[in-house]
């Protein structure tokens, strides 16, 4: 006899607990009618959405928690089904997963390690629970798990030693760069501790700064590893569990092929966005082409992501601004098949010049007229997202807003920021990934002469970035090991790089806390993201 196993890896979005439960009744009948299984599995807190954060401490929410997953319950015969939710007990709120089965909760477990770690703080929520879950479903001893709880020895040993042959993980873990070889890495260490199969699904879709990938994985009990399920799809894996042998036989798995960085960080920027756009009633968005290689790739992420009916890019030139930089802009959009607007910013920014000149007055000019220009650009771009609807994106990256190369209320308006982490020299590794994944015969997604000029902002004569920056991969080595690494100023140095290059870098870093306090929300692709992961003082007196 085998065991049918269904995992559902789709995207249940925070908060609309009425219509994930609407959605988890409708899944539950698919995977009994259509794919057969004995046993469907559900996303860490699929019923709630994961994180729900502050939800949890409404009384009101979790009581529509309690009631959705009942009705539910009611609608699960002729299969079982583990769902997520978070459970409410005498003012105690637990994460919990419920196996439904024959119109009723049968059984509850509580997850036991909560997170409080990177962008996790679970225990701000929960508390947590105690003791195994192990329950029979086709003659098979199933045992529950919830996420954290897996990269913890013990909750895995004492459930296999309560009697479990196969181990089903309900998670909800965000993408990160090369996280997918450490989940790899933690699956074969559990199954080696304790020699039992196990199931790993994951949450897949965007929620804020979060991106989760899906990516779901079989191990069997003698360590052979299965290939990851496509990232960043929602999809139904099924699957044959065979307690004899203690393995899986995929029946329905769509496998990852392109586990590249490159590819992975791509995908997981286009999902963020594109779920973004879908959860906050945005149809269209809008964004600035200089003809430069982050708007560009903002550009090609954003056609991916929505389509070219839903993306209008606007070229805004100075007096400063190249015919090159036109020029190009003009290229991919047209490429891309994208709408393209040019608004000239030379009477704004005059008029500001005129407004300002009796308190600028035998003063030299400097950056303040820089930052000027682009808060001409922000005004122009926020007012048409105003009067013609849609999002605004705005393109800065993670090098940038690492040492404050941005114009608060210039170049970083607008409410999405879709490669905000991501390095520079990445910026460019994903503009060749993108291009090299054009159909044969078409234009490049983004004009090669975009990705070898010079970057420059364009705000005074002949400028370049590297005018007020060190060289992109100096600065990139140095914040990565900085950021990433969490080194401080005595470690970079040991490391070897240069003391100018690192004095400069830290002492921007520091004193840029304040832009990245205001800056738009923008997808999580790195271990150490600025946002919600990255949480500095903007007041520091620390040096190193």
């Amino acid at each position: 006899m085998t065991l049918r196993l269904a995992l559902a890896q789709f995207d249940f979005p925070v908060g609309a607990v009425a219509a994930n439960a609407e959605r988890l009744r409708a899944l539950i009948a698919e995977a009994r009618d259509r794919h057969g299984a004995d046993l469907v599995v559900f996303p860490e807190l699929a019923l709630s959405g994961y994180p729900p954060e502050d939800l949890l401490e409404r009384p009101g929410f979790l009581a529509e928690c309690a009631a959705q997953l009942q009705r539910v319950a009611e609608a699960c015969t002729g299969i079982a089904a583990v769902v997520g939710w978070p459970e409410a007990v005498g003012g105690v709120v637990f994460n919990a997963a419920s196996l439904l089965r024959g119109g009723r909760i049968e059984a509850t477990y509580r997850k036991r390690k909560l997170p409080n770690y990177a962008v996790f703080d679970e225990r701000r929520h929960f508390a947590p629970g105690q003791g195994d879950a192990v329950f029979e479903i086709a003659g098979v001893p199933v045992g529950l798990l919830v996420c954290e709880d897996l990269w913890h020895p013990e909750p895995v040993a004492s459930t296999v030693a309560a009697g479990a042959r196969l181990v089903v993980v309900p998670n909800a873990s965000p993408f990160e760069r090369d996280k997918l070889a450490d989940r790899d890495a933690l699956l074969a260490a559990r199954q080696a501790e304790t020699g039992a199969a196990i199931a790993y699904l994951n949450l897949v879709g965007g929620q804020d700064e979060l991106v989760f990938d899906g990516a779901s994985v079989l191990v069997d009990a003698d360590g052979r590893l299965h290939p990851a399920a496509r990232a960043f799809e929602d999809q139904w894996l099924v699957a044959e569990f065979d307690p004899a042998r203690g393995a899986f036989a995929p029946l329905h798995w769509p496998a990852e092929e392109d586990e590249s960085r490159e590819s992975l960080a791509y995908r997981a920027a286009v999902r963020g966005l594109r779920d973004y756009c879908g959860k906050n009633g945005f149809g269209s968005v809008w964004l600035g082409l200089s003809g430069g290689i982050d708007s560009a790739l903002v550009l090609a992420m954003a056609v991916d992501a929505l389509g070219p009916a839903n993306v209008t890019a606007v070229r805004l030139p100075s007096r400063y601004t190249s015919a090159l930089s036109n020029a190009l802009a003009a290229e991919q959009a047209a490429a891309l098949g994208v709408r393209l607007e040019t608004l000239p910013i030379e009477a704004p920014f005059r008029g500001f010049l005129e407004a300002l000149s009796p308190l600028f007055s035998g003063l030299p000019a400097d950056i303040t007229e820089e930052n000027l220009q682009s808060r001409c650009r922000g005004a122009l771009m926020m007012a048409l997202a105003n009067k013609r609807g849609g999002l605004l994106l705005t393109t800065g990256n993670k090098s940038e807003y690492a040492v404050g190369y941005a114009t608060i209320y210039g170049d970083m308006c607008g409410g999405y920021a879709p490669i905000k982490d991501l390095y520079k020299t990445e910026v460019f590794a994903l503009a060749r990934w993108r291009n090299a994944r054009q159909p044969a015969g078409a234009p490049p997604a983004i004009p090669e002469a975009v990705i070898t000029r010079p970057p420059s902002a364009e705000l005074r004569e002949n400028q370049t970035d590297q005018d007020s920056l060190p060289p992109y991969a100096l600065l990139d080595a140095i914040l990565e090991a900085h950021i990433e690494g969490r080194e401080g100023r005595d470690a970079l140095l040991e490391r070897g790089f240069p003391v100018e290059a690192v004095d400069q870098v830290l002492r921007l870093v520091r004193i840029s806390e304040w832009k990245r306090r205001q800056a738009a929300p923008g997808p999580k692709l790195s271990r150490r993201a600025f946002g919600r992961e990255r949480r500095y003082p903007i007041s520091n007196g620390w040096r190193n």
